[in-house]
């Protein structure tokens, strides 16, 4: 029996061991191809695409290498990522994104969010370091990502959620998901007890200096990073926003331009914020805060979210950008038309 369960053990291992192999060969892989990709085509120098990529210029030089050995270079970049890639540049570029993360969709017509999710999951897991406070907001993209986020244990590690609940417990939520994230990396989470949206903007400056809320916004002035997604206000089957807003709400926040919200900040395709009472009596963490963090991830995508996206990118500037290929084709066109 003992001889069984250590067999069963090893074998457990050696199938985990594979799996992150598999991981960091598809990671290898994505990075080499996108340093020929620039090297090749956008004609950028070996330092530049360092300074890029973030590594080494000697690394840069042994992928070239290694892509030419593959017969990846041609006379173009043969490679299942080159749609991907080619997807990513031009984001990064259009946009004035510090990175942009692509997931491709096995039919393009399928549902983005497991694909998103799992792109987001994979950063996120590289990207969170000890030392750091990252605000989190919610959405049923960001609760998929969970799964897919590697947990470790980091130290002086802290998450912040940067909404308050909404009025309908359910497992998708800013303090589930704020405290899971958390602890999958040990951390500490520091939650919004108030609802996501008051009556009045009195009642909202009461709770901020009543309920211990000012501790909570002075933390979000030194974020290191912050994790968000974007709702879209289009169709009625999406709006619900956890019971707080109505249909006469959206049909009035259309009315004013508005495209979509971010922490139920509804803005229009500029990035502006529109002229509506939710917007002052919201129980979230302002925009101008969130701006100030230095790492500012936006993970979302669906045919819904199209012009929400593109309105998030003067509202918020992210740093980041985590989307799937179909919105990715959405943004740009809607961007050049």
């Amino acid at each position: 029996m003992g001889r069984r369960r250590q067999g069963e053990a090893e074998n457990g291992k050696a199938t985990a061991e594979a799996a992150e192999q598999v991981v960091n060969e598809s990671r290898t892989d994505r990075l080499r191809i996108r340093a020929a990709w620039m090297y090749f085509v956008e004609q950028m120098t070996q330092n530049e695409i360092a300074d890029v990529l973030g590594v080494g210029r000697v690394t840069i030089v042994r992928m070239l290498a290694e892509a030419r050995a593959r017969n990846e270079v041609k006379i173009t970049i043969e490679s299942e990522l080159l749609e991907i890639v080619r997807l990513e540049r031009a984001l990064e570029k259009t946009f004035g994104l510090q990175q942009a993360l692509v997931a491709p969709l096995s039919d393009p017509n399928a549902d983005p969010v497991p694909a998103i999710a799992a792109k987001t999951g994979m950063f996120l897991s590289d990207a969170m370091k000890s030392g750091m406070r990252v605000g989190v907001g919610w959405g049923v993209t960001l609760f998929h990502t969970l799964p897919f986020i590697s947990a470790k244990s980091l130290a002086d590690f802290s998450v912040i959620s940067l909404l308050g609940g909404v009025g309908v417990a359910r497992r998708v939520n800013p303090a589930e998901f704020a405290w899971r994230f958390a602890q999958i990396f040990q951390g500490d989470g520091y939650l919004m007890p108030t609802p996501a949206v008051v009556d009045s903007v009195e009642t909202k400056i009461a709770l901020v200096e009543r309920c211990g809320l000012q501790e909570i916004f002075a933390m979000a002035d030194a974020l290191d990073a912050v994790l968000l997604s974007v709702g879209g206000i289009a169709s009625a089957t999406t709006f619900s926003r956890g019971g707080f807003l109505k249909e006469a709400d959206r049909e009035a926040l259309l009315a004013r331009g508005a495209v979509g919200d971010l922490l139920f900040h509804f803005y229009d395709r500029k990035g502006d914020l529109v002229d509506h009472p939710v917007n002052s009596h919201v129980m979230s963490v302002d925009v101008d805060r969130l701006r100030k963090a230095p790492i500012r991830i936006l993970t979302s995508g669906g045919v819904e979210k199209t012009q929400a996206l593109l309105g998030a990118m003067n509202l918020i500037a992210p740093t980041v950008l985590i989307t799937d290929e179909e919105s990715a084709r959405r943004m740009l066109a809607a961007h050049a038309a």
